[in-house]
Parts: structure tokens; C-alpha cells; sequence
């Protein structure tokens, strides 16, 4: 796995702009190479900032939106449309606002496609498996960027500490029963399939993350620290604000905004 590299941005808003910034730049870099590009969107606050910094500036149209294949990391076992949703956040931010190819936005099923979650996450899995080209690394696309938020128990994605689903080393998609974090039922990647993206990045803000942030970079084991084990193939990024990376180990980051 690739050793982190940490960039200190001043606050949760600077973080979010400069994150888009760099989200945009890579996109549109890869599809410049390659003709397309396969993204993982996250939730939470600071990943639905970066979206809707995305949408907010006319940058985004250095994306070519129709060669872009839109994946979620996890997502919430809700309804669709439910204001809870990965995906309601994602579209209202940034997917309802550009002229993405509704094929290649690929949500995470709902309870109301009728399926249970384990058949769910089976579906996800096949349309993950469908997408993989023979040079990607096992059974799922190589994400270009795969965006993770983290939790204060250092949770990414819907991998929490010491859950089942951080043992899983065949499958790509689980279901998650029980979480800690409501709602109980969820859908996650594992390890298996974040470990086949080319550059993973968690973004993080807020003191109250500032320890997990410190244990994901202090060589944790990944069971009772999941942000220890998510790690990209080619690159790993720690994005973080002042208040997040008030603990790290020093030395580790630098500082990219006054």
C-alpha cells in the first residue's frame, strides 16, 4: 500500500474549495490520457461541500461529464430520493447541475428496487465486475479518485471498528447490519475494491476527527482503525483542515493555504 501523504488546508471551507480544485484537475487530466475517467463519491458534510464547490465554479467544464463513470463508496439502506441518501446529497449538489450520462451514474440500490440488502450489495458487485476492463486489478474498475470521508471513530466508507465486513478479503460490496451510525442498514465497499483505486483520498475537518486522523497515520491496525487500511494503489492523500490535523505526527503535513 502506498504511504499517505498529508496537505493541511485553513478550514473546512478552503478545504472543500481546494479538494474540488484538485478533483477537477485529476478528471479532467485522466480523461485527457485515457478518454474517460471512473470516480467514488462519499457523503457527509465536507464530501457534499466538495461537490457543490465542484458545481460552483465554471472549472467544471473541464470535466467531460459524459465520459465520466460516477460510483458511490457507500450508502445508506433508504429509500430512493430519502434526504439521507449518499446519492440524493451528490445529485443535489453536483449531479442535477451537469450533463452526466445517466448510464454511467451508477447508485447503489434501494430497498424499494425490492431487493434485500445482501442482494443488493450482490447487484453492486455485478455492475462493479461489468465495468472492470482486463487492466484493471481484479474485479472492479481502477478508480482514478475514490473519495472517503472518515468519522471520529475513524469509520470510512461504512466500514466501522471491529465490524465483519473489515474482514472481507473476496467480496467488493457488503451489506452492513447493525451500524453504529444510524441507519442501521447500509452498503459498503471492503477493502478489497477501495485497494484497486489508483489514488484514494480521505478528507477530513473538525478537531473532533483530529485523534483518528492521528491513529490512521501512527501505523494502526486496520480493524480497530478502517482509515489505516485505505490506501490507493499509486497515491494516497490525507486532506484535511487545521482542526483535523491537530494531532498528527510532526512532520507529516503541509500546509497548502494560509
Amino acid at each position: 500500500m502506498t504511504v499517505p501523504n498529508v496537505i493541511v488546508h485553513r478550514d473546512a471551507n478552503v478545504l472543500a474549495q481546494a479538494v474540488a480544485a484538485r478533483l477537477i484537475t485529476r478528471l479532467a487530466d485522466t480523461q485527457a490520457a485515457r478518454g474517460s475517467a471512473h470516480v467514488v463519491l462519499t457523503g457527509g458534510s465536507v464530501g457534499i461541500a466538495t461537490l457543490a464547490a465542484v458545481a460552483g465554479t465554471a472549472a467544471r467544464d473541464a470535466i467531460d461529464w459524459r465520459a465520466l463513470d460516477v460510483w458511490w463508496g457507500d450508502e445508506r439502506f433508504l429509500p430512493t430520493g430519502d434526504p439521507e441518501r449518499n446519492e440524493t446529497g451528490a445529485r443535489t449538489a453536483l449531479l442535477d447541475h451537469v450533463d452526466v450520462d445517466p448510464a454511467r451514474v451508477h447508485a447503489m440500490p434501494s430497498p424499494d428496487s425490492g431487493l434485500t440488502a445482501e442482494e443488493a450489495a450482490e447487484v453492486y458487485a455485478a455492475e462493479l465486475e461489468k465495468a472492470a476492463r482486463p487492466e484493471d486489478h481484479g474485479p472492479v474498475p481502477s478508480f482514478d479518485v475514490l473519495l472517503l470521508g472518515m468519522g471520529p471513530d475513524s469509520h470510512v466508507a461504512s466500514l466501522f471498528p471491529g465490524q465483519p465486513a473489515l474482514y472481507e478479503e473476496d467480496r467488493t460490496v457488503v451489506a452492513v447490519h447493525g451500524s453504529p451510525k444510524p441507519p442501521p442498514t447500509r452498503l459498503t465497499l471492503t477493502f478489497p475494491a477501495i485497494r484497486a483505486a489508483r489514488e484514494v483520498w480521505i478528507v477530513a475537518a473538525g478537531a473532533e476527527k483530529a485523534q483518528a486522523v492521528h491513529l490512521a497515520l501512527s501505523g494502526a491496525g486496520p480493524i480497530q482503525v478502517p482509515a489505516a487500511g485505505a490506501r490507493g494503489r499509486q497515491r494516497t492523500l490525507f486532506l484535511l483542515d487545521r482542526a483535523a490535523a491537530g494531532k498528527i505526527p510532526p512532520g507529516l503535513g503541509r500546509i497548502a493555504s494560509p
